[in-house]
């Protein structure tokens, strides 16, 4: 059974820095993607890093580039989401996802939503 669990979430000041964890269970990642998502107040779930093993490549919604980095510890089954340089508008509920989408950009672009394993969220607040 596929399991996704999410830590690291809190309140940061503009500027400062967080890292997210995702420990993952169920499934290797020779096979499926993972990456993560967050939800604005009022807003949709949008894309913001996700990565494939299988063939290396990462993909980094233009709002995070340069500030964001995904990475994983496959001796912990474990995927962070290094955060720094944060905005207000970073503020929103992270969540890990995993799919065996074709490419990075498929899952954290195109990819339905319904169709993407989830894990309960954390939330992030950016504010001073």
């Amino acid at each position: 059974q596929l399991q996704l669990e999410e830590s690291g979430g809190g309140l940061v000041q503009p500027g400062g820095s967080l890292r997210l964890s995702c420990a993952y269970s169920g499934f290797t990642l020779d096979y499926y993607g993972i990456g993560w998502f967050r939800q604005a107040p009022g807003k949709e779930r949008e894309g913001v890093s996700c990565m494939r093993s299988s063939d290396g490549t990462i993909y980094y919604a233009n709002s995070v580039k340069g500030r964001f980095t995904i990475s994983r510890d496959n001796a912990k089954n474990t995927v962070y989401l290094q955060m720094n340089n944060l905005k207000p508008e970073d503020t929103g509920v992270y969540f890990c996802v995993a799919d065996y989408s074709p490419t990075v950009q498929a899952m954290c672009v195109t990819t339905p939503h319904w169709r993407l394993s989830w894990g309960q969220g954390t939330q992030v607040t950016v504010s001073s």
